[in-house]
Order: structure tokens, then C-alpha cells, then sequence
């Protein structure tokens, strides 16, 4: 593996302004990655990531196994080319896809069925470890556990188990050099079994590390004491992932006790739906109190959406059908989210997160 570089460059309280530096590139932090589950994200293409300032964006590897195929997507360069980006990729492992659709799970792995076709197929931490590299995103996820909240203390175990088993068997399999690879954390919402799993998945020295299985059902005062028991006993020098997280209230609390970056996929799942992120808190743009409305979606908001359009003409997007609706509505949740980040580590840098937070929190929380 080329081993991340993470240098703290301030601090405010636990929470960090770093940068990450992998082998094709770095990325400054507190950063939000958008999720291209098939490739893209929805409504957006490669020219509006790089015009919006985002640094990495997912890619699914579930989807992206079954469609185009793994080797599809090599023989095109890889997912970067394939998708006309030339920032930095990350893929997950595809647990969190598998384990949505009651795949059948043993100690080896897992065998589920494709939501396209219904073929059955075998995943294992090796065949996840080899699929990734062919993917060619420049960090990759080991493959996890994920069970819902609430579980039973023993599901939760045996996924802690399993997890722990997985990330071993991916970290021998691992074999480009020019990809990261992170380890994940799981635990529950047990503090003991957060801080346990964290333990032993630094013991097996990973370029970063990701907490999955949060976000999944339980309540933010839940996660919350669960996310800390996880970063306690997370290296200082590795970059900390808060997986599938991506709501403002979490995000600054999660970058408070520590949190690096995040993902998420309800910035443009809500603006297909034409639901505004902003800094008064949601806006529902199809309310008919928008109709004759010559404001952009957020007075305080820079991006390109709020330049040009008003909430009146997107509301008339909505009510006729029209697709742009959807595609305004998600950039600008996008560049929103992205300026928190900055918004964020600048506030690190000057030591005043906790009234950020505040503010965040009076709005969202």
C-alpha cells in the first residue's frame, strides 16, 4: 500500500484541519466526498465536481461490479478516465448494498443476488480487495459488516467479529501499491465494542479509517457516544472517514469530536426531490409560497445556482416536471455542503468550531 500522509496542520479542541496525501494527489480536510454510486453522480457530471471544488467522489462497487463490470471499467482506464475525472476516487467495499438486500453471510463471505438481473453471485474480502483494484479508485474500503440499528448485542458481535476477520484477509490481499487502503470500525452503538473494534483494526496498520454502521436507524444522541468511544483509538496520523453521514447536524458534530470526512448521498437525493440545504435549514422549493419568489434558494449561499436562479423559477421547474429542477437543486445542495467543509476548517484554523457549531446546530440540530 502507498501510506496515506496526514498532517494536522490546526487544531480546536479535538477536531482537525489536516491534509491527506495519497499517490496521485492530496485532499485538504474537513472534507465531503459526493457519491457517484454508478459512476456519476445523479444530475451532475465530471465538469460540475471540479467546478464545484469537490476533491474525491465515490464510486460504488456493488453497482459498479454488476454494471459496466469490473473489467470494463480497467480496460477504460479506470474509474477515474472511465468517468472523466481527474480528481481522486474512492470506492467502498459494497457491504452496505450487499447487506441491504438479506444476502445469505458465513465466515467466508457473502452470496447475494443482483438487483438487475437476479444472478447470484459470492463475495469474499479478497474477491472485494481484487474487484477495487480493478475499479482503480486511489483509496479503497476493506469489506465489512454492516448490521441495522437496532441489533441484538450478538449480531453486532458476530459483525465485529466478522469485520475484524475480514479486514485481516483484505489487508494480505491488497496488492497496488498506488491504492490506498482503510480499514473500517464497527461496534454499534456500544462504546465498549466501538472502542474495542477501533483497537483492533489499527493493530493491522491501515493508510486510514473508516466508521461504518452509524447512521443506520439509531438516533443522533446514540451515535454520537459510539463515534467518540471509535476515534479515541484512532492513530492521529491517518485520515478518521465517518461513512454514509451527511447531514449538517451530524457533520459538525462529527468533526468536533474528530472526524475528517464524510460521504453521503442526501445532498442530491434531496434535490432530486427539490429540497434545499440551507442555512435557514430545509427548503422545500415546490411550496406554493415560492411561486412569485425572486430570491435565490439561500442569500448567504455563493454557489452557481443561487447566482442566477430564483426560487420562483425553480419552483416552476418542479411543478412542470422538468429534470433541470433536480439538477440545480442538487448542485446547489452540493456546493452548499462543501462550502460547510470550508466553512469548518476555517473555523478550526481560527479556534471558533464551537460557535460554528452552535450555529449549525441552532439551525439543524
Amino acid at each position: 500500500m502507498f501510506p496515506v500522509e496526514f498532517s494536522v496542520e490546526a487544531r480546536d479542541g479535538a477536531a482537525r484541519a489536516g491534509t491527506a496525501r495519497t499517490a496521485r494527489g492530496e485532499y485538504r480536510t474537513p472534507l465531503f466526498m459526493p457519491v457517484g454510486t454508478r459512476g456519476a453522480v445523479k444530475y451532475l457530471s465530471a465538469d460540475d465536481y471540479s467546478r464545484l471544488g469537490a476533491r474525491i467522489v465515490l464510486g460504488n462497487t456493488y453497482h459498479l461490479m454488476l454494471r459496466p463490470g469490473a473489467e470494463t471499467i480497467a480496460r477504460l482506464g479506470g474509474l477515474g478516465a472511465f468517468s472523466g475525472w481527474d480528481g481522486l476516487t474512492l470506492t467502498d467495499s459494497g457491504g452496505f448494498q450487499v447487506f441491504s438486500l438479506e444476502p445469505q453471510v458465513d465466515d467466508e463471505g457473502v452470496t447475494f443476488r443482483s438487483v438487475y438481473d437476479g444472478d447470484r453471485h459470492r463475495f469474499t474480502p479478497e474477491i472485494a480487495v481484487a474487484v477495487q483494484e480493478a475499479i482503480g479508485a486511489d483509496i479503497q474500503m476493506v469489506l465489512d459488516v454492516c448490521p441495522p440499528l437496532p441489533s441484538p448485542p450478538e449480531e453486532i458481535r458476530l459483525a465485529l467479529e466478522r469485520t475484524s476477520a475480514w479486514a485481516a484477509r483484505a489487508r494480505v490481499a491488497h496488492q497496488r501499491v498506488d491504492q490506498s487502503l482503510f480499514g473500517i470500525v464497527q461496534g454499534g452503538i456500544s462504546t465498549s465494542m466501538r472502542a474495542e473494534s477501533a483497537r483492533r483494526t489499527v493493530d493491522l496498520e491501515f493508510d486510514g479509517y473508516g466508521i461504518g454502521g452509524l447512521s443506520v436507524g439509531e438516533t443522533r444522541e446514540e451515535m454520537l457516544p459510539a463515534l467518540a468511544a471509535a476515534l479515541e483509538h484512532l492513530p492521529d496520523d491517518r485520515p478518521r472517514y465517518l461513512m454514509g453521514v451527511g447531514d449538517p447536524a451530524s457533520m459538525i458534530e462529527a468533526i468536533a469530536l474528530g472526524v475528517d470526512q464524510f460521504d453521503c448521498v442526501l445532498q442530491t437525493r434531496l434535490g432530486r426531490h427539490g429540497t434545499a440545504l440551507t442555512s435557514e435549514g430545509r427548503l422545500q422549493l415546490s411550496n406554493a409560497r415560492h411561486a412569485d419568489s425572486d430570491q435565490p434558494i439561500d442569500q448567504n449561499c455563493g454557489c452557481e445556482v443561487c447566482a442566477r436562479h430564483s426560487r420562483g423559477f425553480i419552483r416552476h421547474l418542479l411543478k412542470t416536471g422538468e429534470p433541470t429542477a433536480s439538477r440545480l437543486v442538487s448542485l446547489h445542495n452540493v456546493a452548499w455542503t462543501l462550502a460547510l467543509m470550508a466553512s469548518a476548517r476555517q473555523a478550526i484554523v481560527d479556534g471558533r468550531l464551537a460557535d460554528l457549531r452552535n450555529e449549525v446546530l441552532e439551525v439543524w440540530g
